[in-house]
C-alpha cells in the first residue's frame, strides 16, 4: 500500500508540475498574440521580455508560423535564441491545432542542443492579415524532471521512514500488546510437559477467564485418570479373588477336568493382568506431570538382568543421556524396558547393548541388541501378533515383546524390529519425552 501511495503521490505531483508549466507557456503565447503586428503582409513579432528569448540556444524559444494547406508548418517569425536553427516539429501538431483554434496543444520536442523540450502550439488571428497563424512556446522541461526526481526522492525517504515506523509499532504491539498471550501459552507448555500442574500466571481481564477454564480442564482430566486408576483397581482385585478360588479347587480336585481349569485360569488372569497394564498405561499416558530418568531405570535393570542372566555370563552395556526423561511413569519404562531386556537375555550369546537417546524435542528412542540368533524379517510381524495372544506366545518373544509394544501404543509412540549389527536382534522403541 505505501508503494502505490508513493506512486500515486508522485504522478499527481508531476501532473502538477506539468500544468503550471503549461501555464507559463500559455501565457508566452497570449502575450506573443497581443502584440504581434503585420506590416505591408510582413509579421513583426513583439519584443519579450523574458530575456532567454534573445540568447541563442538558452532554452526557451518561440515562433510565429503559418499551415499551407498541407498543414505543413513554415516558420514566419522566430526567436533569436533558435539562432540559426529551426524548433523539431511534429508533423501532427499542425493539423491538430487547426482543429481546435484558441485551444493550445502540447508536445514534447527538442532544442537544436538536443535537449528535452515542452511546447504549446495554439492557432490564432493578427489583425490585418487573412490567414491565421500558429504561435508556438517552448521551453526546457529540465526543471519538471528534476522537481519530479526531488519530490519522488522525498517521498521514498518518507515512506520508507513512515513503513519503519509502521514495523515497528507493530512489532511492539505484537510484543507488547500480546505479551500475555505468550506467557499463557508457556506455561501451557509448561503443563504439557509435566514442568507444572496448572496455570498460576496473573493474566488480564481479558485472558483470566481462559487461564481459568484450562485449569479446570487439567483438573478434569487428572480426576478422570484418577477414576481410571480407580476402576482399574477396583478390577483387577474383584477378578482376582475369584480366579485365585478356581485354581486352588483345580489344583485340589486332581483330573482332566481340573487341568483344563487350570490352564484356562491361568490364561484367563494373564490376559486380565495384560489389559489391566494396558489400561492403566492408557490412563497415565493422558496425565500430565509424570517424568521419569531413563538412565536410573537402565542403570537399575542392567544390574537386575545381569544377575537373573548371570550363569550365562550375560554383560549389558548401555548409555544414556543424564538429561534425559521419559514423559511417563517408572513402573511402566521399567516394565518397557524390562521386557525388551528379558528378551534380549533370553537369546543372546552373551551381550547386550542399550543405547536411549533424544529424537526431537517430543520423543525419545531406546534400542536394545544382542548377539543371539536373530529374528527373519517375515517373522517379525507374527512375533508381535501372537503376543497378543498370552496362550500362543513362546516365553521370551512374543509375550515381552507384544507387552512393549501395547505400552508404546498407549502412549503414543510404536515399537520396531531390525537387525542388529551385533548380529542379533535391534528392538527400538519410541516413546515421549520430558523436559529434564
Amino acid at each position: 500500500m505505501l508503494v502505490l501511495a508513493g506512486f500515486g503521490l508522485n504522478h499527481l505531483f508531476r501532473q502538477a508540475s506539468v500544468q503550471r508549466f503549461e501555464a507559463g507557456l500559455e501565457e508566452s503565447i497570449r502575450g506573443l498574440q497581443a502584440e504581434t503586428t503585420v506590416d505591408n503582409g510582413q509579421v513583426y513579432a513583439p519584443p519579450m521580455t523574458d530575456v532567454r528569448a534573445y540568447r541563442p540556444y538558452s532554452g526557451f524559444y518561440w515562433q510565429i508560423a503559418e499551415l499551407d494547406a498541407k498543414g505543413v508548418v513554415k516558420p514566419l517569425v522566430e526567436s533569436r535564441s533558435i539562432w540559426d536553427s529551426n524548433l523539431a516539429i511534429p508533423a501532427e501538431v499542425g493539423p491538430a491545432a487547426a482543429k481546435t483554434p484558441g485551444t493550445s496543444v502540447y508536445f514534447d520536442t527538442v532544442d537544436p542542443l538536443g535537449k528535452r523540450l515542452h511546447a504549446a502550439a495554439q492557432v490564432g488571428s493578427i489583425p490585418g492579415r487573412d490567414k491565421p497563424v500558429l504561435f508556438m512556446a517552448a521551453e526546457n522541461r529540465e526543471s519538471i524532471d528534476e522537481a519530479a526526481n526531488r519530490f519522488i526522492a522525498v517521498i521514498v525517504g518518507a515512506l520508507v521512514v513512515l513503513g519503519a515506523g509502521l514495523i515497528l509499532a507493530v512489532y511492539l504491539q505484537v510484543r507488547i500488546g500480546l505479551a500475555p498471550l505468550f506467557g499463557l501459552r508457556r506455561e501451557v507448555a509448561l503443563v504439557r510437559r509435566g514442568k507444572a500442574e496448572r496455570l498460576v500466571g496473573d493474566y488480564p481481564a481479558e485472558l483470566s477467564p481462559l487461564a481459568g477454564e484450562l485449569n479446570a480442564l487439567v483438573a478434569h482430566n487428572q480426576d478422570v485418570v484418577e477414576r481410571q486408576r480407580t476402576h482399574v483397581g477396583n478390577l483387577a482385585h474383584a477378578l482376582k479373588t475369584p480366579l485365585a478360588v478356581m485354581l486352588t479347587e483345580a489344583r485340589s480336585t486332581p483330573g482332566a477336568l481340573s487341568d483344563i481349569v487350570e490352564r484356562q485360569a491361568e490364561a484367563m488372569r494373564a490376559h486380565v493382568e495384560h489389559h489391566l497394564r494396558r489400561a492403566r498405561a492408557a490412563a497415565r499416558s493422558q496425565s500430565t506431570g509424570e517424568r521419569t530418568d531413563v538412565s536410573a531405570v537402565l542403570d537399575e535393570l542392567a544390574v537386575t538382568m545381569e544377575r537373573i542372566f548371570q550363569d550365562k555370563g550375560v554383560t549389558i552395556d548401555w548409555r544414556a543421556p543424564d538429561d534425559l526423561c521419559f514423559r511417563g511413569e517408572r513402573q511402566d519404562l521399567q516394565e518397557l524396558v524390562g521386557n525388551i531386556l528379558e528378551n534380549a537375555g533370553i537369546w543372546c550369546r552373551r551381550n547386550i547393548r542399550a543405547t536411549a537417546a533424544p529424537a526431537g524435542a517430543d520423543w525419545l528412542t531406546i534400542a536394545i541388541e544382542d548377539d543371539g540368533p536373530g529374528l527373519p524379517a517375515e517373522r517379525r510381524e507374527d512375533v508381535i501378533k501372537r503376543g497378543a495372544r498370552l496362550d500362543e506366545s513362546a516365553p521370551g518373544s512374543g509375550l515381552g515383546l507384544a507387552i512393549v509394544d501395547e505400552l508404546a501404543r498407549a502412549y503414543g509412540g510404536d515399537l520396531v524390529l531390525d537387525d542388529s549389527a551385533m548380529g542379533g536382534l535391534k528392538v527400538t522403541v519410541r516413546l515421549p519425552r520430558a523436559e529434564a
